[in-house]
């Protein structure tokens, strides 16, 4: 089947050829399934509504701009992955896309492990709770405190990136009287069809150690020779937001290819193998994202295939989904501002919001739909630009879309699917505060990330 892939072409103009976007659609007020979280829809009176509250009381009780997490829809998807996967495979959220203790609650619940990759996620995976022992620890640059403190914890693998973390990692162990389970990321040098900056197995990039040239092979035998380390597998990740599964099929072939060769050279048969995560979300209409059972069939048969063909046992499988979870589960709502009509081209909305909440369309040209969410509108369609309040020209939530034409200052209008990367990338540019994360759950709604306030701002200036 043909999936459609994330846009990842040049950034556009200014100016956008005519044709660019696509045509407006039959229904403003409909709200595609695909994109937004379960609970979502709208009442009698038109108005957006999500685990039983309207985004009007909403707004009201939490202010705006705020992130709104539907937590029944997280823990479905959660389900959804850990049964897709079974007994025999193991899947760690990663926390990269969106972290807090509530969520390492809501994984530890539903039964799935959590990746980290720095201090501040290791710390918030222990303070929500989550056991030592199902957390894994990425990075390309970890700290010896980082370090120090996963292996005290405990932390059930490390992701060695490099050669000199190889040895970094064993000495500490060693220092402590441990021995420290890991894995070795590996560069298998498949192109994802994603952005470049998302693309993480090509050569040319900081993560891991080439498959080429014998690299990885030598990271095996020096991890192999220290006392301090229990190689336990290889792990790969080829990119983010992927929809198309021939970039996983080649990656297990070169990496089950250098199992064979472990096998081979050293007699060791390593027990895991992580194929990483990356898998794509709907954030428009056109986007075809497959099921979690689709993508856990897949995997399965090829690592199955592959090891067969190099006569190896199977290994146990690892996935790392994070925004296939968090992603579709949130919207972020924002109150309209300022209208701007430019003849012939586009109507600009400002919100109260903008790249300080949500940097991926300013930085990966992300595609993101929106609708007028605190009334429904029979107006006709407005091609706009949902823009926002940061002096920076490049400050786009939504490059193209289509709003009603009688929108106004005042209304709510939502951008569904920024549930990863949105939050956990947010800054303090122009000082404007980073704003709260809001679960909502049968009719009830709860802060599990608090809105900044200035006081927070300035207490890290110390004038």
């Amino acid at each position: 089947m043909s999936r459609s892939a994330h846009p990842a072409g040049p950034r556009h103009a200014d100016v956008l050829p005519e044709g660019h976007y696509s045509a407006p659609p039959a229904d403003l007020n409909a709200l595609d399934a695909k994109v937004w979280a379960q609970t979502v829809g709208r009442d009698d009176d038109g108005v957006v509504t999500v685990g039983g509250l309207d985004v009007k009381t909403l707004a009201e009780r939490f202010g705006t701009p705020a992130y709104f997490v539907d937590e029944a829809d997280f823990r479905a998807r959660a389900r959804a992955w850990r049964s897709a996967f079974g007994a025999d495979a193991d899947v760690f959220y990663a926390g990269k896309a969106f972290l807090s203790r509530a969520v390492v609650r809501w994984l530890h619940e539903e039964g799935l492990n959590l990746d980290v990759c720095s201090g501040g996620e290791l710390a918030t995976a222990l303070a929500g709770g989550m056991p030592a022992e199902r957390i894994a620890f990425h990075g390309n640059n970890k700290s010896t405190e980082e370090i120090t403190r996963a292996i005290e914890s405990g932390v059930g693998r490390i992701v060695l990136d490099s050669f000199q973390e190889i040895v970094r990692v064993a000495h500490i162990a060693e220092s402590l009287g441990r021995r420290q389970r890991v894995q070795i990321r590996v560069t298998v040098g498949v192109e994802a069809h994603t952005h470049e900056f998302i693309a993480t197995a090509h050569e040319d990039q900081k993560f891991g150690v080439p498959l080429a040239g014998g690299q990885a092979a030598e990271a095996v035998r020096r991890a192999l020779r220290l006392d301090g380390l229990e190689l336990v597998g290889i792990h790969s990740h080829i990119g983010s937001q992927i929809f198309d599964m021939s970039g996983f099929e080649v990656a297990a072939h070169r990496v089950v290819g250098l199992l064979r060769d472990i096998r081979d050279e050293h007699g060791v048969e390593l027990p895991e193998i992580d194929l990483g995560g990356g898998l794509g979300i709907a954030y428009t209409g056109d986007d075809d994202p497959r099921e979690p059972h689709e993508i856990a069939k897949a995997l399965g048969e090829i690592v199955s295939r592959e090891c067969e063909a190099a006569r190896l046992r199977t290994p146990r499988i690892s996935v790392e989904p994070g925004r296939a979870i968090v992603g579709p589960t949130a919207f972020t709502l924002y109150e309209v501002g300022t209208i701007k009509p430019l003849d012939g081209l586009r109507t600009y909305v400002s919100v109260d919001g903008g790249m300080s909440d949500n940097i991926r369309t300013a930085l990966y040209d992300a595609e993101y739909s929106v609708a007028l969410a605190s009334r429904a509108s029979d107006a006709e369609p407005m091609l706009s630009r949902v823009v926002g309040k940061h002096c920076e020209s490049g400050d786009i939530v939504v490059r193209d879309a289509f709003l009603p034409a009688d929108l106004a200052p005042g209304d709510l209008i939502a951008v569904p699917a920024t549930g990863a990367y949105c939050r956990s990338m947010a800054s303090n540019y122009n000082h404007v505060l980073r704003p709260p994360v809001v679960a909502v759950s049968d009719g009830e709604a709860r802060v599990i990330v608090r809105r900044e306030t200035e006081e927070d701002l300035l207490r890290l200036d110390v004038g």
